[in-house]
């Protein structure tokens, strides 16, 4: 007789709090997990995933701990936000049913921050960085009762404080599996997003124009690379990585997902590489594979401006394909509006480049979306107001485009980390606030760095475009092109004081006219979409309404 297969139970922690306010978007799959888990399976385990968000938590948690019961071990992933405290939450309940059950976590905050986790007493490791080599040897050294200690990629606590093993190099596809679909049940997923009012779910992406207007679609995310060379001193991925980018080749991507759609039948793919755009050759390969497949999903993904510019200069045809291919949305982080504050990121882009590589988009029908950020640590004011400027020159150069500023968030594992330290900042101190802090695009996390004048810029700015964009009132008429004029005059600081008293003009016209004239309710507005983070549902219900009526009055 054949002994029953050994279990390994993984969580997938809620990305918002979804008790607060509005649902996430269910296209977001458990790809952290699903790459964990090929190499146990294909040795011969049974791998069995929870994902939190499908479920109330209560619920999430109470199949976790039924799932482990004889299993082998437990393990979690999490990055920045609510996920960090819906995994805690979830992996207090498992250590206190089975306290003897090994367990572990991984991803991007326990990388950087592994003291937090491994001080709670509950997790007998952390997996640093890319995880499914080292996960495979984790699970192979719990199951013949080895010590962790020879493992390379682990942070590990010992005497009271964290011990790093060897560290471990990134791995190629070549030493990797396809992620193993079969693990999930799409259903779920897919009759979420069909609903009629999915446009307004957090994280959600817009709907590709083809299809039209509001209208439901079925999407699903998508890995076909790990890490970015990009040396940006305001994130976590230098270190974490260390500049290191694997990619899935072309071919390889495409056969999967052509596999996939046959299977599932979905409409858009969102790719959560950190930076798809690296190689110019593997995405233009993709798109004219793609193409020549005639496989029938639109697509977004993370692309930089020094990408798509040196491609406008070497090889247009690349940037032409990724149109024909279905592309609708490039992510692009814009970060800055000066060249000073650019050089201390590090990102080699200079002037107006921005704008040039958003208007290359905007020429194929490609929508830019762009994030630039405002208050890094020493910033002065007039490189903040340099950088709503310039997210306001490139609204007006490139209409399709959705340029937002958001506030600086110190992130932990950056090299601004310890410059917002060393400024007064005072990060969280224990483990659940990390998560319910809500995120650096929809609330200010280090009050009193970004100058009144500058705050006020950027909420005229935000005003206007809301307007301009015809999501306030679902129509253009005299306040829309109002808002247009003054975008285009760049009417937002010293120069015109009236703006305040006009925006909350328009707010209390507003409200009179939706009182008076009932009408159907638009899709949210542009709440940085591509970002897989952990929103507080209230936190983005809040940034919704007040980019659709006034963030000025």
């Amino acid at each position: 007789m054949i002994g029953r297969k050994k279990k390994i139970v993984l969580y997938q922690p809620q990305q918002v709090d979804e008790t607060l306010g509005l649902p996430s978007s269910k296209d977001m799959l458990p790809l952290e997990l699903l790459t964990i888990a090929a190499w146990p399976l294909r040795d011969g385990y049974e791998v069995v995933i929870v994902d939190g968000s499908l479920l109330p938590a209560e619920e999430a948690h109470r199949r976790v701990l039924e799932a482990c019961e004889g299993a082998l071990l437990y393990a979690t992933t999490g990055i920045l936000g609510y996920m960090v405290t819906d995994g805690y939450a979830c992996s207090r309940k498992v250590h206190a049913r089975f306290p003897d059950l090994p367990k572990f976590i991984g991803g991007w905050f326990a990388s950087v921050r592994p003291d937090l986790h491994l001080s709670t007493g509950i997790y007998q490791a952390v997996v640093c960085g890319q995880g499914e080599l080292t996960f495979r040897d984790l699970v192979a050294a719990v199951d013949a009762g080895q010590r962790l200690d020879a493992i390379p990629g682990l942070a590990l606590w010992r005497d009271g404080q964290v011990v790093r093993t060897e560290r471990r190099g990134a791995a190629g596809w070549d030493q990797l599996l396809d992620c193993p679909w079969h693990l999930i049940d799409i259903e779920p997923y897919k009759q979420h997003q069909l609903r009629a009012n999915s446009h307004r779910d957090v994280l959600r992406m817009p709907t590709p124009p083809a299809m039209g207007s509001r209208k439901p679609y079925f999407g699903i995310t998508y890995y076909s690379s790990y890490g970015c060379p990009e040396p940006c001193t305001f994130c976590c991925s230098p270190i974490v990585t260390d500049r290191r980018w694997k990619a899935m080749p072309a071919e390889r991507m495409l056969d999967d997902l052509q596999g996939l759609h046959e299977r599932w039948g979905f409409d858009v793919v969102r790719f959560h590489d950190a930076n798809f755009g690296v190689l110019r050759k593997r995405f233009k390969d993709f798109a004219r594979g793609k193409v020549e497949r005639g496989l029938p999903f639109w697509w977004n993904a993370f692309i930089e401006t020094h990408t798509i510019l040196e491609a406008k200069k070497k090889d247009p045809e690349a940037l032409d394909l990724l149109a024909e291919s279905g592309m609708y949305i490039a992510e692009i982080g814009a970060e800055a509006g000066t060249d000073e504050m650019m050089a201390k990121i590090g990102k080699p882009i200079h002037g107006d480049d921005n704008v040039e590589a958003a208007v290359e988009m905007d020429k194929r029908g490609i929508c830019a979306s762009v994030t630039y950020i405002i208050g890094y640590p020493g910033e002065e004011r007039g490189s903040m107001l340099a950088t709503i400027d310039q997210c306001r020159r490139l609204h007006v150069a490139a209409p399709l485009a959705r340029p937002t500023v958001w506030p600086y968030r110190p992130i932990p594992g950056t090299a601004m980390w310890d410059q917002a330290i060393e400024l007064g900042y005072q990060p969280p101190v224990k483990l659940e606030e990390w998560g319910s802090i809500g995120e650096y695009h929809l609330e200010e996390t280090w009050p009193g760095k970004i100058p009144s004048d500058v705050a006020l810029a950027r909420k005229l700015y935000q005003h206007y475009v809301t307007l301009d964009y015809g999501l306030a009132r679902g129509k253009r008429g005299f306040w829309e092109r109002r808002a247009q004029k003054r975008l285009e005059r760049g009417q937002l600081t010293g120069g015109f004081p009236s703006g305040l008293w006009e925006a909350r003009a328009f707010d209390l016209y507003n409200r009179v006219e939706k009182k008076l004239f009932p009408r159907v309710e638009l899709s949210r507005s542009w709440v940085d979409p591509g970002h897989k983070t952990g929103t507080s549902a209230n936190a983005a219900s809040k940034s919704r309404d007040a980019m659709t009526e006034t963030t000025a009055g």
